[in-house]
């Protein structure tokens, strides 16, 4: 146990050590000014943020997943679909509810919507797209047409918003979608469609196990769009910079901030493990050493996330924020920065190291965790440093959106589906907690020095996690026809081998 431990939290230096390296060096340049306290909570959150994600990845191995696999297997094997479907709406419900990065998004905008509507609404689409997702594997259908379909009706409501004059709501509509699958949800989501695709079995039980994530991306946009459009009366924002300050969440705050997260963090996770001992009293009939390695995990996975989001709402949320109004003053270097800071933020998301494990795993190696982490990583800072650009431009999401989305949806006709359902999930996956409450900030912070306050935050601040969350879809796709075009070539010049092969060196047995 406590070799895997350190494996995991050697993992966890490498991924938070390239970002935190580059916020010093930033801190000791010209173009931002950090104060004494600010960096010191920095680099002490940066410490717990390390050992936060190597509890919460070994606690995601021994709980999680496993929990997932059983939940998806088991009942599958039950061939009752009616109770699987019920189920499964049921969890992706619970488990959205209780997902802290929805409640970090839902705090930093309950000026305009209130937290609880807009955690509720999410999960309820994410609970709705989760049985859709359920039946998909059951009944084998197409990944690349159901996602078609309902981002072309993504895009018919969000002009219907923009024809309304509630285009300033676009883009946190397709942020909830990327803040939905964090740490929580991602292990769960993924091990439940491994568990049902190897129950129902078939030869592409693998490739059928993914695009979960990517579908559950999808019921949150929209469910609020819908909440917009049917609403009544004005909807408005305003900034509260207190809200990303050092000293608001140290000294006597400090414990009422822990308490909060803890609190969050409790209720994440009892609503899952509530849910998860009814099935084990009445279906699952687990034996009491799985159970015992399951309980573990809970706790490992409790402790995780406690430190690693109170490290991220302490230290890196401000310091973010600071980042962004200090780069904001010179835009060609906020451009740039921001493609630097999102190629590495990504390598500390908790739930990609998850993903990327699975991936491999069920892919025999075919894709490896590197090419995945180096895919990932491109694609992320390439949507960082555009949306730097968009901010500083001052244009609407959708001219991102429509163009990526199309080239995205165009590349799955080409790749294999086992790769277009990769980088859907990929993209869901890209969008973690560090996103919502350090690329996040920033991208406040830097909107706020350009633009002023209120609705232009809403209009050109919010949307970057959309951003992060589309443009994996088209660099992993990309990955994929690489490996088709390498295949024919190699398959071709093994062809051209044989055929100009001496035939006097063919032994002839007959």
């Amino acid at each position: 146990m406590f070799k895997t431990f350190f494996e995991k939290l050697h993992e966890a230096f490498s991924s938070v050590l390239p970002v935190t390296l580059i916020v010093l060096f930033l801190s000791f340049t010209p173009l931002v000014e950090l104060s004494t306290k600010e960096l010191v909570v920095f680099l002490v959150c940066a410490v717990f943020l390390i050992a936060g994600i190597g509890l919460f990845n070994l606690g995601a191995d021994l709980a999680m997943t496993p929990m997932g696999e059983q939940v998806g297997s088991g009942l599958a094997k039950s061939r009752k679909l009616q109770l699987l479907a019920s189920v499964c709406f049921a969890m992706g419900v619970l488990i959205t509810i209780a997902e802290p990065d929805l409640s970090v998004l839902a705090d930093q905008v309950k000026q305009a919507v209130h937290p609880t509507l807009l955690v509720a609404t999410v999960g309820v689409g994410v609970g709705l797209f989760l049985l859709l997702s359920i039946i998909k594997i059951v009944f084998r259908l197409d990944l690349s047409s159901i996602i078609i379909f309902f981002y072309m009706v993504l895009f018919m409501l969000g002009m219907l918003m923009v024809s309304m004059g509630r285009e300033i709501f676009v883009p946190l509509a397709f942020d909830s979608g990327g803040v939905t699958t964090g740490p929580i949800t991602v292990p769960f989501i993924m091990a439940l469609g491994v568990g049902v695709a190897g129950a129902i079995g078939g030869k592409n039980a693998g490739e059928n196990s993914f695009g979960l994530i990517a579908l559950c991306s999808v019921g949150p946009i929209l469910a609020l769009m819908g909440l917009v459009i049917f609403s009544k009366g004005d909807l408005t924002y305003s900034l509260e910079p207190a809200a990303y300050s050092v000293d608001a969440c140290l000294g006597s705050h400090f414990i009422p901030t822990v308490l909060e997260v803890a609190k969050e963090v409790f209720v994440a996770l009892a609503l899952i493990v509530v849910f998860f001992m009814v099935l084990q009293f009445f279906a699952f009939k687990l034996s009491r050493n799985s159970l015992l390695r399951i309980g573990f995990g809970i706790c490992y996975t409790f402790a995780g996330l406690l430190i690693f989001l109170t490290a991220v709402k302490i230290g890196f949320m401000p310091v973010g924020f600071e980042l962004g109004r200090a780069l904001a003053k010179s835009p060609h270097i906020l451009v740039a920065s921001g493609f630097v800071i999102g190629m590495v933020v990504v390598l500390a998301e908790p739930a990609v190291h998850v993903l990327n494990r699975q991936v491999e795993e069920i892919t025999g190696g075919l894709v490896t965790k590197r090419s995945m982490l180096v895919a990932l990583s491109i694609g992320v800072g390439v949507s960082i440093g555009l949306s730097m650009l968009r901010i500083y431009m001052g244009f609407p999401l959708i001219y991102y959106l429509i163009p990526g989305y199309f080239v995205s949806l165009g590349l799955s006709f080409f790749v294999p589906k086992l790769y277009t359902a990769i980088a859907f999930d990929s993209g869901g996956v890209a969008s973690g907690p560090l996103t919502s409450s350090f690329i996040l900030p920033l991208s406040i912070g830097a909107c706020s020095v350009i633009h002023g306050g209120d609705d232009s935050i809403l209009s050109y601040a919010f949307g970057i996690v959309a951003m992060v969350a589309m443009t994996p879809l088209i660099t992993i796709q990309i990955l994929g026809f690489k490996a088709i075009v390498s295949r024919f070539f190699r398959n071709r010049n093994m062809m051209r081998r044989i055929q100009d092969a001496d035939d006097e060196q063919i032994i002839d047995f007959v």
